[in-house]
């Protein structure tokens, strides 16, 4: 099957288990507000009930005989069907606990958002991998078929009694050490397809070629300050710590309720007697005023503990925005050295090829041996691995920063229009 960037990445967001499992830790705070929330709605059910019951009036403390009266009472039927409602009038502490967990909602929100954008780069980065792996395939397989011509050449003058038969076998020399490579190359290849595979979900055995190609295509950055803002309004990871700090704050806030009075409200309405068809209407409403004057130290505790919380989220998320800064800086300084590296590497590629052709000319025209032609052709193979390297390096740069800025699946977007 044919598999392009923006496909890698589409089945990336689709299949890989950390973000599966990231989508069900969503959930989990989902519910999480649910039930705080719970604690502020009416809770309301029905009963129904028919009932057998037989007193023994002596439990009940009557141990005294009256004429007529049995010291045991019953069999008695009772029905009783009816309504039950409770509903909070005012509870501080569950207000709080529902807004914190709000918060905890929107930043479990935002950690999925940040799952996302380390899939793109995984997926990215993988897929930058296996076309460096495809590259150096190729690379090698030109170094063999060069060191084959050259094999030839050194053979044939030879045996025409040319050239010294050491150079021939310093030619075979370089041929094997070629093929070497390739075998290398091309297992590694294989191996990294494997990887990719399995980072974006693949089903095991399935075959694929790639099919986006990895250019040299420089890219305009903002100044250093605009970036930095964007990084800070837009990382989820900066947000989510964010909403984890104010969530932290509500449950600081419920701790300290505990102290405040709470106010309900309960009743019921329904029917009651011996049995359904002599039953009548029944109903019961009642206020509770909950005043706490000592838990035993129960308050103390949970403040402490929810403050010790808001103070462990403020440092990390302090230490997150310096994370942030260095990050931004490091992406930006990786893009601009990656970029000069293909340059540098570029130009030593051309060079080495033309040293590569004149030391050929050389070997052919009997000037010198082969030995400048076996080292021309190493420092083309050097100069197209450095190359290969650093256009890896300058291509998941661009990713990086666009993860180091909070819109890496907006920049992979864009770095495919570019490549457009």
């Amino acid at each position: 099957m044919p598999l392009s960037f923006k496909d890698a990445v589409d089945r990336g967001l689709r299949n890989n288990l950390g973000l599966l499992l990231q989508s069900d830790t969503s959930l989990t705070a989902q519910g999480e507000k649910w039930k705080e929330l719970s604690e502020l709605l009416p809770h309301v059910n029905a009963i129904v009930n028919q009932s057998v019951e037989q007193i023994d009036l002596a439990a009940f403390g009557f141990r005294f005989n009256f004429p007529g009266i049995p010291n045991v009472v019953g069999p008695i039927g009772v029905f009783q069907t009816g309504a039950y409602l409770t509903q909070s009038v005012f509870d501080y502490h569950a207000i709080e606990r529902k807004r914190g967990a709000s918060y905890n909602e929107r930043a479990a929100q935002y950690s999925l958002k940040n799952a996302r954008d380390l899939v793109v780069l995984a997926v990215g980065n993988s897929y930058l991998v296996t076309l460096s792996g495809a590259a150096r395939v190729a690379t090698a397989q030109a170094d063999v078929e060069t060191a084959q011509a050259l094999y030839d050449k050194a053979a044939d003058q030879q045996k025409a009694g040319v050239i010294p038969a050491i150079d021939a076998l310093r030619a075979h020399v370089e041929l094997q050490s070629r093929q070497q490579d390739l075998i290398v190359a091309r297992n590694d290849y294989a191996k990294q397809k494997l990887t990719l595979g399995r980072v974006i979900g693949l089903p095991p055995g399935q075959e694929f070629n790639l099919t986006t190609a990895a250019p040299y295509e420089p890219l305009a950055t903002l100044p250093l300050e605009q970036d930095l803002q964007r990084a800070y309004a837009s990382r989820p990871d900066y947000l989510a710590a964010a909403q984890q700090v104010r969530s932290a704050e509500e449950f600081r806030r419920a701790a300290t309720a505990e102290y405040y009075p709470s106010l309900e409200i309960a009743g019921n309405y329904g029917a009651a007697g011996i049995r359904p068809g002599s039953s009548h209407g029944v109903f019961d409403v009642g206020a509770t005023l909950d005043i706490p004057i000592f838990a035993g130290g129960r308050t103390h505790a949970d403040v402490l503990e929810a403050e010790s919380t808001l103070r462990q989220s403020r440092q990390q998320l302090e230490n997150l925005r310096g994370q942030i800064d260095y990050e931004v800086r490091s992406a930006r300084l990786d893009l601009n050295s990656a970029a000069e590296q293909v340059e540098v590497a570029k130009s030593s590629v051309d060079l080495a090829k033309q040293t590569l052709e004149q030391a050929q000319d050389r070997f052919t025209a009997g000037v010198t041996d082969n030995l400048e032609v076996v080292q021309a052709q190493d420092s083309l193979t050097s100069a197209n691995q450095t190359y290969i390297s650093a256009l890896y390096s300058h291509n998941l740069a661009k990713i990086e920063l666009a993860k180091a800025v909070g819109v890496a699946e907006e920049g992979v977007k864009q770095y495919l229009q570019n490549q457009k």
